[in-house]
């Protein structure tokens, strides 16, 4: 039996980012087709510096950014929750200006992600062994937890569609497990991003093995659609709820006022249409 709307798409972008299409407004119509509470817009954050541009808004279109959100949330207000959110890039020495950033607005939910496939990132980190580059991957994600600035860390295992022929989990576990005790201490959460499920390894991020991992250490999860046009968004998540609940999760997470609220996935279950 269907209940009220539980869950958020907390995972979506806007044609500023360069590379998504459809305006908040629709990806909010679509949320309420599919039983959704609401929208968090987690648009991917400018840098002050070269750092892939053509992925994100300049850093002079941030209040543009600010204006499209509260736009669609006067739009859908009674309708659909929209609020503000970010997806902000990690590396290490970005600390101090994604602080900055980010006290700039009241934000909801805020992502930090690795991006491996960056030209920028490839050739600071990439010495030509993939399994190093893996290796260096995960001990970013957990410097990234460490930091302090992020609620969720977003498809974290995303490193696996750089090199696919090299991905051998086993083959790297021991690393993925002491980033995880990492990210574990660090109190941070972990993105199960549905959008893999279209990438070069077509699973979700993270892969089963890891969300076994991060269970035993109670790593609390979100989910995410990773939406770039409005006809993703909520896209997978029963599925996605299912993987969870075989992982030994019986919680679904969601942030609001960067606060966690946890949600029995069988209440949330329930509630998509």
């Amino acid at each position: 039996m269907l209940t009220d709307p539980i869950l958020y798409e907390s995972h979506m972008h806007t044609p500023l980012c360069k590379h998504a299409t459809g305006e908040p407004e629709a990806y909010a119509a679509v949320a309420e087709k599919r039983g959704l509470k609401g929208i968090i817009v987690t648009c991917h954050n400018p840098i002050n510096e070269a750092w892939g541009a053509k992925y994100r808004m300049d850093v002079d279109q941030f209040d543009d950014y600010l204006a499209l959100v509260a736009r669609a949330r006067q739009a859908w207000a009674g309708r659909v929750d929209v609020r503000l959110g970010m997806e902000c890039d990690y590396y290490p020495g970005a600390e101090l200006w994604l602080a900055q950033l980010l006290d700039r607005a009241e934000f909801h939910h805020v992502l930090g992600s690795i991006h491996s496939d960056l030209s920028e990132y490839k050739t600071l980190y990439f010495n030509g062994d993939p399994v190093a580059f893996q290796r260096t991957y995960f001990d970013h994600l957990a410097m990234s937890a460490e930091s302090g600035l992020f609620d969720t860390l977003s498809h974290p295992d995303l490193v696996k569609n750089s090199h696919p022929a090299e991905w051998q989990p086993d083959r790297i576990m021991d690393d993925i497990r002491r980033a995880l005790d990492r990210i574990a201490a660090a109190g941070t959460a972990m993105e199960l991003n549905t959008s893999g499920l279209q990438k070069r390894v077509p699973e979700m991020n993270p892969g089963f093995a890891i969300l076994i991992e991060m269970r035993q250490r109670h790593i609390p999860v979100v989910i995410g659609a990773d939406a770039h046009k409005p006809e993703r968004v909520g896209e997978n998540y029963g599925q996605a709820l299912d993987i969870l609940q075989e992982a030994g999760y019986s919680h679904v997470s969601i942030f609001l006022n960067r606060t966690r609220q946890d949600i029995e996935i069988e209440a949330a279950r329930a509630s998509l249409k």
